[in-house]
């Protein structure tokens, strides 16, 4: 009898532990997610490739480096003045100038009739997971390159309207934050639900910013500044699909 007794021990406490390293997750994690989102006059597709580690005493908060191609397309974008920070900007102090006021004054604009976008960047990637079926997260791009097709556009300064025929998407895009920033970046705030072990949804909403130089008209500033950079950013909402590795 304790021989049964002993053995029927063993083999609980045996599907325990089994269970128990079931349920614990893996200390890294590596998926591919497809996104599109949609905003004024423009929408995006976006295709990553995503590298995290899992942290924390219960591996709950996941943070990574990725890989992300983002396409964006729309009619009509009207693209402001992309700097330089002083000039737009009300102070200049990096992350938090996103709290500066706008100088709106010093703005020129360079409307693109037909902008086409694809930006190839670096991201970093923060996570946490409230359990194994809900996560929420937040990504940006960092660095990478930006290719698109030329367009023609209107550019209007201090009340004169002029025509560019080439404007060209900003080839060498960096994250400085803010007013510093220099061409195309993608960053999304998202809510993921894990639907099985593999495949994943995620509710987006995205800041985009995309950027054109123009190619023959230029802004000059009242202090003599040259300016052939123009931004547009966008608020946009959307969906992804994720499948991990």
């Amino acid at each position: 009898m304790k021989t049964r007794i002993a053995c029927l021990f063993c083999l609980l406490a045996g599907t325990i532990t089994v269970r128990a390293q079931q349920i614990e997750p893996a200390k890294t994690n590596q998926l591919i997610d497809l996104a599109g989102t949609i905003g004024s006059s423009q929408g995006s597709g976006a295709l990553s490739y995503v590298y995290n580690w899992r942290i924390g005493k219960k591996r709950k908060i996941e943070a990574g480096l990725g890989l992300r191609l983002t396409s964006v397309a729309g009619t009509k974008l009207t693209y402001t003045t992309a700097g330089p920070a002083r000039l737009t900007r009300s102070f200049t102090t990096p992350f938090v100038i996103f709290f500066a006021g706008q100088k709106t004054e010093n703005w020129d604009t360079l409307t693109v009739q037909r902008p086409f976008v694809n930006a190839l960047n670096v991201t970093i990637n923060l996570g946490y997971r409230f359990n194994q079926k809900l996560s929420a997260g937040f990504n940006i791009d960092l660095i990478g390159a930006t290719f698109g097709q030329k367009s023609s556009s209107v550019f209007q300064s201090n009340g004169s309207t002029s025509t560019d025929a080439a404007s060209k998407p900003t080839a060498f895009s960096l994250l400085l934050t803010g007013d510093h920033d220099r061409g195309s970046l993608n960053s999304e705030f998202f809510l993921k639900y894990q639907i099985n072990g593999k495949w994943g949804v995620r509710a987006i909403y995205q800041f985009l910013f995309t950027e054109y130089t123009a190619g023959s008209v230029r802004q000059t500033a009242a202090d003599g500044t040259v300016i052939e950079r123009f931004r547009n950013k966008a608020n946009n909402f959307g969906l992804g699909l994720s499948y991990s590795f």
